[in-house]
């Protein structure tokens, strides 16, 4: 009955904590998608309609931890965005980097290294990154640097397997940009709903990388 009772009493370790400490353990910077999730109603081109995506059974801690492929590149998140959205991907950021699994973004105006080319630090940062949120706007469609990064991302992993992520806002259909018609996007109507679907797309992306890098190790 004593070590049943220490046994119940025993205090547990935070899932935030394990979390934190073994992203130290990475010794990599902490600045800062899976195959297309579909609803059983859509098709190629159209909206995700589920609310948030199913994931696998790998933990937040897995994908955290130090010898994890996600540390094989600087950023979980790489956003494309015109200039004029940058109030909306400033809140995107700061909603991804503030979850327990401290996903690390790329953005262009704050992790740009200054007197770089503009075209380097954009193919760097495809390069660099394991997932691509594409916010696609009135401002998305009219400006050339991000019509030039969604190529480079498309380029970089043509197959579509969840790594680009693209979130249509105050855009028709209609207008969809043509290269992206394979892949679902995600619709933004409501903002907190598809922060959380970006977070789940990326997550699960991740936790499939680490489930492949387990499988070809054994």
């Amino acid at each position: 009955a004593g070590w049943f009772r220490r046994l119940l009493h025993k205090p547990k370790t935070s899932s935030v904590e394990s979390l934190k400490s073994s992203h130290s353990a990475s010794n990599l910077p902490s600045s800062s998608s899976s195959s297309s999730a579909k609803s059983s109603s859509s098709s190629p081109g159209m909206s995700l309609a589920t609310s948030s995506i199913s994931l696998s059974p790998v933990s937040a801690r897995d994908i955290s931890a130090s010898d994890s492929p996600r540390w094989d590149k600087s950023y979980d998140v790489c956003i494309c965005h015109s200039e004029g959205d940058m109030e909306l991907v400033e809140e995107l950021v700061s909603y991804l980097e503030g979850q327990p699994e401290s996903f690390r973004c790329f953005l262009q105006l704050r992790d740009a290294v200054a007197g770089s080319a503009v075209v380097t630090e954009l193919c760097d940062a495809v390069q660099n990154s394991h997932c691509w949120v594409m916010l696609i706007t009135p401002g998305f469609l009219q400006d050339p640097w991000c019509r030039y990064q969604m190529h480079q991302a498309l380029a970089e992993a043509p197959m579509a397997n969840g790594r680009t992520i693209p979130v249509l806002k105050d855009v028709d259909r209609k207008d969809y940009p043509r290269e992206l018609r394979n892949i679902y996007y995600i619709y933004m109507a409501l903002k907190e709903k598809s922060f959380r679907q970006i977070r789940d797309t990326v997550m699960r992306y991740l936790q499939e990388l680490c489930q492949s890098s387990t499988k070809r190790m054994e």
